[in-house]
């Protein structure tokens, strides 16, 4: 039994945590020695803890002396140096300000008071490819086999606004996505799948006004009241000039045509999240985790403050904003980065544009296994990589994933690799027990310690945006796209010259590879994707055609929302590409700068 010394000297964390310490004898009477009635136990704790480091230190000196350290420095993936091992001393938290509990400010620990003890997350694979008929058979696998939300992928020439007759879509018609040009093909892709009982998130940015306005014009053909249709759009202009390089239009008139659709949104479709702010692609290009992490909430906090610049009260909009994060394979810097996000979002939504309602400080998000990290070398050990992947998204507290498939070095996944894929979510769900409490790493000395690290850095990247004047001017002037360009470079450096193990590729390698069977798709589809297009055409009343293309242009030239007339338009059968010309048209078209 403790002497009431003993008891007062115990470690307390604030606001009347205990923190309970199994100690040595020895380290115990160390202890005590410096805990006379009277003291402070969190300064005698501080005293305790200090000597013990101090023990450990020289022991660590043997054992190195014995057995030197394997690596030269021990660092994250994006290069945060990792100490040997954090103590209570190390690690600044002041738990209901930093951390809170679950749904509530700031979210630390997740958005929802239950989290996936009440709901899983949802498992939301990326689908699409060839024409429409093919990736709606997709969809009903997928849907068959457990998957709970649909995600919608598309091919280039839809992606960058053009159509399948495009002589700038031959020969990429359907092979990397679903091909896309009229509200007929998005009837034929959502045929038999009810639209009022399924979200659907579609990966579409420069032309996602379009796309949108297909689907809200099917749900009208089918009688679907607009409040019923739910789902994401990924529409993140901003990500596409900083990473991925597919757009329609300028930055500025790209935010104006984002903030049309936010606005439409927010009053027509409550159950859409308008914008997917998507640091996936960001980190693909070779952004660090903290890079990731500011780039993506820079982003966010661009679309509030031209939606607010507009006119809109923030809390009218900010609660369907949504956000997508990639899933690297540095398990405890990704977790961290989930929890720094969820924080970083909740104070500057407060702070900077006065935030009230709590879901408007929320950060949602979906997550994507980091598709980088695959090697088409030995592609059966992807199936470990997304794992891992896949543990720390649940793990960091993702409300909606996507597993990347073994085969996607390669091409599109096949239906055996796409189901690995799915059931590696469902193992962990139902088999694992991370699902069956809330934030279970929350507390750990190294996750805290990570979770604050990447914090500060993002927010020293922010504050130099914020210097800039913005993320539009920042993306004009090409400073995030140098950054990346940069990190993404000594990344690669250090995977050639062996310092960064790549299993499979730098070490344990194998002289020949085995082969594996690949999902092919046919030159027939861009035949037959035509002839689909060239029908629709002769059908279409070419009158009303040009009269809402007209409607289109007149829109654009003045401050009128686009959103009604592009729907008009698509139930007038207008392509992807004739609505995406005019708009070009008027606004004009982005060259990316001559330093890439």
């Amino acid at each position: 039994m403790l002497c009431p010394a003993a008891v007062r000297a115990l470690p307390r964390l604030r606001h009347g945590m205990m923190l309970v310490v199994t100690m040595s004898q020895s380290a115990m009477h160390e202890t005590l020695a410096f805990a006379a009635d009277g003291d402070d136990p969190g300064e005698s704790q501080h005293r305790a803890i200090a000597l013990a480091r101090a023990r450990w230190e020289r022991a660590a000196q043997d054992a190195h002396a014995r057995m030197p350290p394997r690596l030269k420095r021990f660092e994250t993936l994006s290069g945060v140096e990792i100490p040997a091992f954090l103590t209570p001393a190390d690690v600044e938290i002041d738990y209901l300000r930093d951390l809170g509990v679950p749904g509530e400010f700031p979210f630390t620990r997740g958005v929802q008071p239950t989290m996936y003890r009440g709901r899983l997350w949802t498992m939301r694979m990326f689908a699409g490819f060839g024409t429409p008929r093919q990736t709606n058979e997709r969809f009903r696998y997928l849907l068959a086999q457990g998957q709970t939300g649909l995600s919608t992928a598309f091919d280039f020439p839809t992606l960058m606004g053009y159509d399948s007759d495009s002589p700038r879509a031959l020969g990429e018609v359907g092979v990397c996505g679903v091909a896309v040009d009229t509200l007929h093909d998005m009837e034929v892709l959502f045929d038999g799948i009810p639209l009022d009982q399924v979200t659907t998130s579609m990966t579409i940015n420069g032309p996602a006004i379009v796309l949108l306005a297909f689907y809200v014009a099917l749900g009208d053909l089918r009688g679907i009241p607009r409040d019923k249709l739910g789902g994401t759009v990924q529409n993140d202009c901003l990500k596409e000039f900083i990473a991925q390089h597919a757009w329609i239009v300028p930055p500025r008139p790209a935010m104006r045509i984002v903030t049309d659709m936010i606005e439409f949104c927010s009053r027509e479709l409550p159950r859409w999240n308008t914008v997917s702010i998507s640091g996936y692609h960001i980190r693909e290009a070779g952004a660090t985790a903290a890079q990731e992490l500011a780039f993506t909430i820079a982003d966010g906090l661009e679309y509030v403050k031209w939606c607010v610049a507009r006119g809109m009260n923030v809390d009218d909009f900010a609660p369907r904003l949504s956000f997508f994060f990639d899933v690297h394979s540095d398990f405890f810097e990704e977790i961290a980065k989930f929890r720094a996000a969820r924080r970083m979002w909740a104070r500057l939504m407060r702070e900077r544009f006065g935030a009230r309602d709590p879901r408007s400080m929320m950060l949602r998000t979906h997550a994507q296994t980091a598709g980088v990290s695959l090697t088409a070398q030995q592609p059966y050990n992807n199936v470990v990589r997304v794992t891992l992947q896949a543990l720390a998204a649940v793990l960091g507290g993702t409300q909606s994933l996507h597993t990347n498939s073994l085969d996607e070095t390669y091409a599109l996944p096949t239906e055996e690799a796409v189901t690995i894929a799915l059931r590696t979510q469902q193992i962990i769900a139902d088999e694992s027990g991370v699902a069956n409490t809330i934030d279970p790493l929350g507390g750990s000395w190294f996750v805290e310690w990570l979770t604050n690290e990447l914090e500060r850095q993002a927010m020293d990247i922010i504050a130099r945006i914020d210097q800039i004047g913005g993320m539009v001017e920042a993306i004009e002037r090409g400073w995030p796209q140098r950054e990346i360009a940069a990190s993404a470079y000594r990344l690669q450096r250090q995977i050639e010259k062996g310092e960064r193990v790549v299993v499979g590729v730098n070490r344990y390698a194998h002289a020949e590879e085995r082969r594996i069977p690949l999902l092919k798709i046919d030159e027939a589809v861009q035949r037959e994707q035509i002839e689909s297009l060239r029908r629709v055409k002769e059908r279409r009343d070419a009158a009303r055609v040009r009269a809402a293309l007209e409607a289109v242009r007149r829109a654009a030239e003045t401050e009128q929302n686009l959103m009604p007339p592009i729907i008009d338009a698509a139930k007038a059968y207008c392509t992807e590409q004739e609505i995406c010309d005019v708009l070009r048209s008027v606004y004009g078209q982005h060259v990316d700068r001559p330093e890439f």
